[in-house]
C-alpha cells in the first residue's frame, strides 16, 4: 500500500520505544497495510500485553518472537545465552531481508534490534542487508536502547525517547498492562 517506505529508529533511554511502534503498527494496519512485529530478546514465553491484543482474530498484524531463553538480568553474562541468542539473532535477520526483498508486508517493526545491535547481538550489515535489498515501499520501524550513529545514518526518521523521570527509579515495579 505504500508508495515509498522509510526507515524510523525509536531509541534512547526512556520508556515507549516498543509502544511508539506498536501504536505505528496498528495506524498502519487500520489503513489497510500489512504489517509485521518481530521482537527480539521477547520470548514468547513472556506475557506481553501489545502481543496479547494481537491475537490471532483480532487485528492483522503478525507477530513473531525468537524462541530461544532469554533474561535481560543475566543473559549478557552468560556465553551460552549469547551464542545462541546470536544465531537465532542472524537467522531471524536473514529471513526478514528475505521477507522485506519480496515485498511480503509493508511495515516491518524490529523490536529491541538496536539495542541487539548495541550489544553485539546482531550485526549492522545484516540490518544494512535488509534496508538495501528491500522493497521500495516497505517501511522499516528499529527500536531499543543505544542507536549508534552510523545506525541513525541509515534512517529518515529517529526519535529519542529521554527519560526524565520513571516510577523504576522509587522501586516500583513493572506493571501489567503499563510497562509490558
Amino acid at each position: 500500500m505504500l508508495e515509498k517506505g522509510l526507515v524510523q529508529i525509536y531509541t534512547g533511554d526512556g520508556k515507549g520505544k516498543t509502544t511508539a511502534a506498536f501504536g505505528l503498527a496498528l495506524r498502519a494496519a487500520g489503513q489497510g497495510n500489512k504489517v509485521m512485529i518481530y521482537q527480539f530478546l521477547k520470548p514468547p514465553s513472556l506475557n506481553i500485553g501489545e502481543r496479547l491484543a494481537l491475537q490471532p482474530g483480532t487485528i492483522t498484524i503478525k507477530v513473531e518472537a525468537i524462541d530461544a531463553p532469554w533474561d535481560m538480568a543475566k543473559s549478557l553474562k552468560d556465553q551460552k545465552d549469547l551464542s545462541q541468542m546470536r544465531k537465532a539473532i542472524s537467522e531471524a535477520l536473514e529471513r526478514i531481508a528475505e521477507t522485506a526483498e519480496k515485498r511480503l508486508y509493508d511495515v516491518l517493526v524490529l523490536d529491541e534490534i538496536v539495542f541487539c545491535l548495541s550489544k553485539g547481538l546482531a550485526k549492522i550489515e545484516d540490518i544494512k542487508n535488509i534496508i538495501d535489498k528491500r522493497d521500495p515501499a516497505v517501511e522499516i520501524v528499529l527500536t531499543g536502547r543505544g542507536a549508534t550513529q552510523e545506525l541513525i545514518a541509515l534512517a529518515d526518521l529517529v526519535t529519542e525517547m529521554k527519560n526524565i523521570k520513571h516510577p523504576f527509579d522509587k522501586g516500583t515495579s513493572a506493571r501489567r498492562g503499563i510497562e509490558f
